[in-house]
């Protein structure tokens, strides 16, 4: 049985003479025709985490508008298919803006497709960097299938329960467990990768330890929250020197996360929020972790 974390992770104070360059490179691949917001969210969320730089890279069709809705990410535009989705000619820009950044975001937006899944290969296969995969990046990767693909340690996977069914099926040929935390833990040792299994109590779990989650609502229950907590994720993962390594940045993201949504429940309800409205209340969440200690120590304190 995995040691349970009680306490969630702390960031460093910012140096005095700090520059965006400290604080990480965040490159942001997804996106699709007629799925422009996520990448944006992911991106925004990024900055709104403390990333220093952000890139977005997508298919060449809707780069423009990606660029709109992003206003301080740059943008790659990427080669496409007919459908509007990421080709395996884009494996090369990839792999070429992976070079100068310190994490990777992958899969908000970005559909389901042979060629995709060829494109995860190649990036699993030859990024040493940080990442987080989420929505079509789990639906291509349990397409792809376990036992052709080892993850790393320093790999974040964020499913919701359906995705978490599709993960199952490509890993294992046995049936799944009703409990969470053990699928959680299960999927984390046969995968290699922290995995975050998301809901109301959010498990995280590197297969050898776990935390559930008590931030966040109801409210939250609504498109585009997961591609904000990818961002959120990501900018974790970038920052300098190792501070974060896959599991604290998942913990730290996903109870930041919800604690953004619950400070959004408090002025705007359950039932109007949106994803968007996340974005605006993580300012809020940081400002607070930072003026307190309420948060407690690293990774310390296990039972």
């Amino acid at each position: 049985m995995a040691k349970r974390i009680v306490e969630i992770p702390k960031l460093s104070p910012r140096a005095k003479d700090a520059h965006k360059g400290l604080y990480g490179k965040v490159l942001v691949v997804g996106g699709s025709r007629g799925m422009v917001g996520a990448p944006a969210l992911t991106a925004n969320a990024a900055f709104r985490s403390g990333a220093g730089l952000v890139r977005v890279a997508t298919p060449r069709s809707i780069q423009l508008s990606v660029a709109v809705l992003t206003p301080c990410a740059t943008t790659i535009p990427l080669s496409e298919d007919n459908n509007g989705l990421i080709s395996t000619e884009a494996i090369h820009d990839i792999l070429r803006a992976l070079e100068d950044n310190d994490s990777l975001a992958l899969g908000c937006g970005m559909g389901q497709s042979i060629a995709i899944q060829e494109v995860m290969k190649q990036l699993i296969s030859n990024c040493d960097k940080p990442m987080v995969i989420d929505a079509d990046g789990l639906n291509n990767l349990a397409a792809i299938g376990g036992e052709s693909l080892q993850l790393s340690a320093n790999t974040v996977l964020t499913p919701h329960p359906g995705e978490m069914k599709s993960l199952w099926k490509g890993y294992f040929r046995e049936e799944m467990p009703i409990e969470r935390e053990k699928q959680a833990e299960l999927m984390a040792k046969r995968g290699g990768a922290v995995v975050a299994v998301k809901g109301a109590g959010t498990v995280i779990t590197d297969g050898e330890r776990t935390y559930v989650n008590d931030t966040g609502n109801p409210g939250m229950a609504t498109g585009g929250t997961g591609d904000v907590l990818t961002g959120i994720i990501a900018a974790l993962l970038a920052r300098k020197e190792g501070e974060m390594d896959a599991l604290s940045a998942a913990i730290l993201g996903v109870y930041v996360h919800g604690r953004a949504g619950d400070l959004a429940e408090l002025v705007l309800g359950e039932t109007g929020m949106m994803a968007s409205d996340l974005l605006d209340f993580l300012s809020e969440t940081w400002g607070n972790l930072e003026e307190t200690e309420e948060n407690g120590g690293f990774m310390g304190d296990e039972k």
